[in-house]
Parts: structure tokens; C-alpha cells; sequence
């Protein structure tokens, strides 16, 4: 038995890159997937491409079931009939994975606010709205007394855990992202639903021109940013053989952490009103008794 069998996924941003390989690790372990692609370009505007349906093509050629969904999840509606698609085609809904995404990299003094909201839209409200539409389906199974082993996969980054130089658009929203699973994994588990986020590191349309030296395909051996790496640990996320909840996991090639996130740090206690000539050097030992801060992405 395969450890998806049976179950329905939906994925957005399926049709390349990570999503793709996404969708296809998801059908080999026996899920019947939804792909969700837009088919537009990095920067998120249209092209006559379809990726979404290549990507079922080449399911179904495996024997695999799987439909194509072009909505845009970032609209209410787009994202309600995204996931009443799979509802509808398939029975039910197990799995939700967010993965859409797009870039706009500028540095915060050239940033526009347009580019600011197209980012946010797509990463923040492209998540929010399909997660939001599949737990109301879902929470009406567990009133009903017909809960689902439900599960959802959210894409966060490491900009969005550390930052990112010439990305505060998209490292404020993958951060947000990693904190709004945090929320959902805490509100939803009542519901028997578990939310996880990842910060995967692999080649991709974001990161193959900006990190091209990073992201270069080795001649031999092991190829540690081949997007495919990183669908293992999604799957199972997604699987019903997931048994965590609210963890942020970082996954470059075949290395895979718990990311801690903010932690409260040891404090220093005067028991009274602070001057402002004193913080200074209170800080300055909060700092040297602290861990040390991890460095921003591109930062010098």
C-alpha cells in the first residue's frame, strides 16, 4: 500500500518547478491530484502557456488520476472553485498544498507599491483563501462525524525565516506565511487538521537567474537542488502517517531540519522602570549572552 493511497490532493502552482514535482511524487504514492497552475509568467502576468495540463498528461500517462485547475487562487472565488473541483471530481479533499508564488525583486528603495501588493496577493492571500475555503469544507465533515485526516502543506522560505536582500516583499510575505500556519496548525487540530510550512531550498523559475552559482546543475553525483528532493517530505507531510503539527521544516537536497522560529530569549529582569541611558548596556550583554542572529540571505 502507498502511503497517499486513496487520499485527494489539491496543489497550487503545480504546473513547474517544485509544485510539479510536487504533484507527480503525490500520484506515484497513490493520491489523486488537482493541479492548480495559473500558467502565468515569474512575474505573474498571463501566457498561452499550459503547464497545468502537462503536468496531468503526464499522470495520467503513469496511470495516475488527476485534473487540471487554472483558477487564481489568490481570488475568493477562484480559490472556492478550486477547491470544490476537487470535491467534486474526486469525492472529497485530503490534502491541501499552497505552493504558488511569483517575484517581484527590487531593493526596498526602488520598490514600488505595486510590486509590494502583487507579491503579498499571491503569496499571502493565495494562501489564505484556499486554506480558509478548504477548512470550512472540512470542519463540516467533523461536525457531521465524518472528519478527515486532513492535512495542509504551506510554502514558506528562507528569506521569509531569515530575509533576503533586494526581497522584503517576498520575505515578508513567506514570513507571514510561516506564522499564519503556526496560527492555523494551533486553531485547526480540534478538526483532526494539521498544518505544517516548508522552506525549501532547489532550483526553480525564483531561483535558478538569482542564484545562478547556487542553483547550477552539477555534471556528476548527487544534484542537491533538484526540485524533486523536496516532494519526499511534502508527501508525507500531506500523508496520514503525519503526526506533527505547526513545525516549519527546512529541506535543501537530503538535508532536513526543524526550523525554531522566534524564541523567547533569556531576559533580564530590573523590576522597575528603565532609564533610556541604561538600556544600552542591558541590551549589550542580551546580546552577548543570546544566540547569535542569523545572517540575512546576500547580506555582507
Amino acid at each position: 500500500m502507498k502511503i497517499c493511497d486513496g487520499r485527494v490532493v489539491a496543489i497550487t502552482g503545480a504546473g513547474r518547478g517544485i509544485g510539479r514535482e510536487h504533484a507527480l511524487a503525490f500520484a506515484a504514492a497513490g493520491a489523486k491530484v488537482v493541479v492548480n497552475d495559473l500558467g502565468a509568467s515569474l512575474t505573474g502576468d498571463p501566457t498561452d502557456e499550459t503547464p497545468a495540463q502537462e503536468v496531468v498528461r503526464t499522470i495520467t500517462s503513469m496511470g495516475g488520476e488527476a485534473v487540471v485547475n487554472t483558477d487564481d487562487i489568490s481570488d475568493w472565488d477562484g480559490a472556492g472553485r478550486f477547491i470544490t473541483q476537487a470535491i467534486d471530481t474526486f469525492g472529497t479533499l485530503d490534502t491541501l498544498v499552497c505552493n504558488a508564488g511569483i517575484v517581484r525583486d527590487r531593493m526596498l528603495v526602488n520598490m514600488s507599491v505595486d510590486e509590494w501588493d502583487a507579491v503579498m496577493r499571491v503569496h499571502l492571500r493565495g494562501t489564505f483563501c484556499p486554506v480558509r475555503h478548504a477548512i470550512g469544507y472540512w470542519r463540516e465533515q467533523h461536525k457531521a462525524g465524518t472528519a478527515r485526516e486532513a492535512r495542509i502543506v504551506t510554502t514558506s522560505s528562507g528569506a521569509g525565516l531569515f530575509g533576503s536582500v533586494s526581497q522584503g516583499n517576498y520575505s515578508a510575505a513567506k514570513a507571514g506565511i510561516a506564522t499564519f500556519t503556526i496560527v492555523a496548525a494551533a486553531e485547526l487540530q480540534r478538526y483532526d487538521i494539521l498544518a505544517n510550512t516548508i522552506a525549501p531550498s532547489a532550483r526553480s523559475r525564483m531561483t535558478e537567474d538569482a542564484f545562478a552559482e547556487m542553483m547550477a546543475k552539477p555534471d556528476t553525483g548527487f544534484d542537491k537542488m533538484d526540485p524533486a528532493n523536496i516532494s519526499p517530505v511534502v508527501v508525507w507531510l500531506g500523508s496520514s502517517a503525519c503526526n506533527v503539527t505547526g513545525r516549519a521544516f527546512e529541506i535543501a537536497g537530503g538535508e532536513l531540519s526543524i526550523a525554531d522560529g522566534w524564541q523567547h530569549g533569556v531576559p533580564f529582569d530590573k523590576d522597575d522602570k528603565y532609564d533610556a541611558d541604561e538600556i544600552g548596556a542591558v541590551i549589550t550583554d542580551l546580546i552577548r549572552n543570546g544566540p547569535r542572529q542569523a545572517p540575512v540571505y546576500g547580506a555582507s
